[in-house]
């Protein structure tokens, strides 16, 4: 059972509807309008033949297409498949710089029936903008949206 208001929506938002693209395009809009002090909330789909994550339906200025495993915060949480929560990216070693507005990031890893989606991605132009609660509610919100997809 779902407990934020945020899971609760998507889980509404997301009810009969199959389509896995469309799902995470709404998933991305649904985090996008609802967060403060975002710029950027999306989705990285992992290609398990190349190793790497490929751009995914997101909300934000344009972004990196390719994300090799283990690269960057995205590649790194995939890599580890743990949420990342970083503070400061630009002192996270290897970071990829899509948008030099953002400053801080939180990635959490998608997994179903142990077979890897992708992450969700979100940044910040602002310093130390998600906390342990973002996370807590944000590794929330993904269980709600991988019953959907």
């Amino acid at each position: 059972m779902t407990n934020s208001l945020l899971s609760q929506q998507l889980d509404a938002l997301l009810t009969n509807e199959t389509n896995f693209i469309a799902n995470l395009s709404n998933a991305s809009a649904l985090l996008y309008q609802s967060l403060s002090d975002i710029n950027w909330a999306g989705f990285y789909l992992y290609d398990e033949i190349n190793d790497e994550l490929h751009l995914g339906p997101f909300q934000g200025k344009v972004a990196c297409m390719h994300i090799k495993n283990g690269s960057g915060v995205c590649g790194t949480a995939l890599q580890q498949q743990k949420v990342l929560r970083v503070d400061n990216v630009h002192e996270f070693a290897g970071h990829i710089a899509c948008d030099s507005a953002s400053n801080s990031e939180i990635v959490v890893p998608l997994i179903k029936d142990d077979k890897i989606v992708g992450v969700l991605d979100i940044d910040s132009p602002s310093l130390s903008r998600f906390s342990p609660e973002d996370e807590v509610e944000l590794v929330e919100f993904s269980k709600t949206l991988l019953k959907h997809i």
